[in-house]
């Protein structure tokens, strides 16, 4: 009954195989100098010239959030359009409603000044 899977289990067991002795080799291998830059937590390779501890404004937050938001809201635009037709108006009013709540709460943080820079 398992005589099947033989087939599959011995590629999945070469494939394993494969990667891990590349890491192996990798590692035995390669060479061995760490410079300083490289050992840094930083992306780019370059070294740091403030420290990494400052705090960020909360306003980075809420325009990450605002952005969740909207792509949520556009995520919900496509089906909505490719069955426009047959959701007829009924389909129509209900993203109108749910386009206006949307707008409601940009107006507001708009309002509050969620969207200052100052």
């Amino acid at each position: 009954m398992l005589e099947q899977y033989i087939g599959a289990a011995i590629m999945l067991l070469l494939c394993i195989g494969i990667a891990v002795g590349m890491v192996v080799m990798t590692t035995m291998l390669g060479p061995k100098r760490e410079f300083a830059d490289k050992m840094e937590p930083f992306e780019c390779g370059e070294s740091q010239l403030v420290s990494p501890h400052q705090r960020f404004s909360v306003k980075f937050y809420l325009v990450a959030v605002l952005f969740v938001l909207f792509d949520i809201e556009a995520i919900f635009f496509f089906p909505w359009a490719i069955l426009f037709r047959r959701l007829g108006m009924f389909g129509f009013i209900e993203m109108m409603l749910f386009i206006l709540i949307l707008g409601v709460g940009l107006l507001y943080v708009w309002k509050r000044g969620g969207l200052d820079w100052e």
